[in-house]
């Protein structure tokens, strides 16, 4: 891959986001109806390829149950207000009516509020007496303190997801999360990241975990670029993980780790993309905050844009466009790409000549930068 000159003393690899890539179709076409959009981790296999992001604008533990209902996964936050307040429905409704200007520094007090290891059982336990699959999620600063109460509660899948996230994180003030030994111990499937180069992702995988999620920075709320310089355009960062993977598998004797996509997912042709350069599924922010049902009201924000120090987030409104069933599987009444996400999906594919996920990662891509539409 040949290197762009910025100057004289640095040179930078082009790397390409979804936007810039479009899928091919080949010789042969299918029925939508005909195409499989499942996908297994671990021991469990979801109907559909989409992980709703642990995030308070998206998801709660109703709406965890929801999703989990229409066959994907729900991630609860366990440092959100949900765990933080017995009953958060006055904290999430102010959220959404703050003045734009004072939103972030309310926010950081909002979330203040120490987090409750008696709230995370209850809200881990109010999923699993639904009878869906069961994922809380922890940054990688707060699992050492809180992981117990999520053992004690009980997880199907554990996520562990920050800005990015190391094999080896490095501190001469605290002792570091060794990410390897705590995979090995928990005995339950870990989910990491972010992460965006073949070098790190490669990494993770070496500890263990079930899954890496790519990408940081790139989020509809997120300001990390601004803030932090930091952004990892989403196409190549898939296709690199990918490749991590697939040596990993051959460097481990068949051991296979699930990519998924976690970032610049604003539309069914976003999801498309990731999967056909790599991804198995996609973990979704600003996509599912415009349902109905999500208690973020029309607003979406992360953990970053409350962070106590340096806020790398806003809170953005998205707008409500319908219920989560239609967003998910339509219909449609819009040609924007923003609802019948898994028809759109299906559709692809069948398009394209591909009967399953991974069949599609095969798809021809081209690079057509100019192609929005």
């Amino acid at each position: 891959m040949t290197d762009i000159e910025i100057g004289r003393s640095k040179r930078a690899r082009r790397a390409y986001a979804f936007d810039d890539i479009a899928v091919v179709p080949s010789r042969r076409t299918r029925d939508p109806q005909d195409v499989s959009v499942s996908w297994t981790i671990d021991a469990f296999t979801f109907e559909i390829p989409v992980l709703a992001a642990p995030m308070d604008s998206v998801v709660s533990p109703d709406t965890a149950i929801a999703i989990g209902r229409h066959g994907g996964l729900g991630v609860l936050d366990l440092e959100g207000v949900w765990t933080r307040y017995e009953d958060p429905t006055a904290v999430l409704a102010e959220i959404a009516t703050l003045p734009a200007e004072s939103a972030t520094q309310r926010m950081q007090q909002i979330y203040a509020e120490p987090i409750k290891p008696e709230l995370i059982k209850a809200r881990l336990a109010e999923i699993r007496a639904a009878g869906v699959p069961v994922a809380g999620a922890l940054s990688p600063q707060r699992t050492q303190e809180h992981y117990q109460a999520v053992v004690d509660a009980g997880v199907d899948l554990f996520v562990i997801r920050g800005t990015t996230v190391s094999a080896e994180h490095v501190s001469k003030t605290v002792e570091p999360l060794n990410l390897k030994k705590f995979i090995y111990e928990l005995d339950v499937p870990v989910i990491v990241g972010g992460a965006a180069t073949y070098t790190a992702a490669l990494h993770l995988m070496r500890t263990g975990a079930a899954g890496v999620l790519v990408g940081f920075g790139g989020g509809a709320a997120s300001t990390t670029r601004s803030a932090l310089g930091i952004h990892a355009p989403m196409a190549t960062a898939v296709a690199d993980v990918a490749g991590a993977r697939r040596d990993y598998l051959d460097e481990s004797g068949g051991r296979y780790v699930h990519v998924i996509a976690d970032g610049g997912l604003g539309t069914s042709g976003d999801i498309v993309k990731a999967i056909s350069v790599g991804a198995d599924a996609v973990m979704l922010g600003s996509t599912l905050a415009r349902a109905e049902e999500a208690p973020g009201a029309g607003f979406h924000w992360g953990a970053e844009a409350h962070h106590g120090e340096l806020p790398r987030g806003n809170r953005v409104e998205v707008g409500t466009l319908a219920p989560l069933e239609q967003l998910l599987f339509g219909p449609s009444t819009a040609a924007d790409g923003r609802t019948n996400l898994i028809g759109a999906l299906r559709r692809s594919m069948a398009t394209t000549g591909y009967s399953d996920l991974k069949e599609f990662q095969r798809v021809e891509v081209v690079v057509a930068p100019y192609a929005q539409g």
